[in-house]
């Protein structure tokens, strides 16, 4: 619901118009997206009560959810760079982060994301199944894909961690550097040193959340993997975090808070046109 007010008020409101709200409306779709591909099958199946997935479907289900978590990873590094153009070169702002490089920024972070993890396919392909294959998590996850498997996964578990974990960790150095700049300009700034450290520091808490659940959940070998663990972990990067993102980067924000009093304000008057006529005699 928070994701879906973010992407209604940048679309319909021209002071949200600017390149940061873009990308947090573009942050917002893909959190939605994130939370649809692994949410919509399960109350699938709590509502119908057919507890099944075909083969395929599950193979479809893993490939969206990585190809989506790593063009979230890829947004939040371009996310990132765009704060630290408006805080450490605020002059040079307007010049480069154009229209055109914000559309091509996204439209990049999406078809990166979507061609690195195609090799998740192929990987998968390699598996065979046999005997019981109940899935013991609730989505088509890594863990228990590699341990419900017969056939030998030491080889394609160890790509697959190698791949994941070079596109967490790129992610986070790339990140992680524009913070870093971002923090050497505010110590020089006293006049708005206060505010800028709030906003990075919120911003911070939002990725140590996302990297480091990433980091959690496929840095470990699959025989390892205890899938409680796995689990708990996934929940909180499916269900928790997705949640907090609107009010971490949007709705702790003045103007975002403005805006939607604003369209609540203008909601309420095209509903109830005769109260805004009776108050004002």
């Amino acid at each position: 619901m928070g994701n879906a007010t973010i992407i209604f008020l940048v679309c319909v409101d021209n002071r949200l118009q600017i390149p940061m709200y873009f990308f947090i409306g573009n942050l917002a779709f893909l959190e939605i997206c994130f939370t649809s591909c692994t949410s919509i099958k399960l109350l699938v199946i709590l509502s119908s009560g057919r507890r099944t997935i075909s083969v395929s479907a599950c193979f479809v289900q893993s490939y969206f959810y990585f190809a989506l978590g790593c063009t979230e990873l890829i947004l939040l590094v371009v996310m990132s760079f765009d704060r630290y153009l408006a805080i450490c070169q605020p002059l040079r702002y307007a010049a480069i982060m154009t229209q055109q490089l914000c559309i091509l920024l996204v439209v990049a972070a999406w078809v990166a994301g979507f061609t690195f993890m195609s090799y998740h396919l192929v990987l998968l392909s390699k598996l065979t199944f046999c005997g019981s294959n109940k899935i013991q998590h609730f989505f088509c996850d890594n863990s228990p894909l590699f341990q419900l498997s017969c056939s030998d996964t030491n080889l394609l578990w160890r790509i697959d961690s190698v791949l994941i974990l070079f596109a967490v960790l790129a992610s986070l150095c790339l990140t992680l550097s524009s913070y870093v700049c971002i923090l050497f300009c505010i110590l020089r700034m006293p006049s708005r040193r206060k505010k800028a450290l709030a906003t990075c520091s919120s911003h911070l808490t939002s990725l140590a959340i996302a990297f480091g659940s990433c980091l959690d959940l496929y840095s470990h070998p699959s025989e390892r993997v205890s899938l409680e663990t796995n689990k708990l972990v996934a929940l909180l990067n499916t269900v928790l975090y997705p949640f907090l993102n609107p009010f971490i980067y949007s709705l702790r924000n003045k103007l975002v808070v403005l805006v939607l009093k604003d369209a609540i304000a203008h909601t309420k008057a095209q509903l109830f046109p005769q109260s805004r006529c009776i108050s004002g005699q």
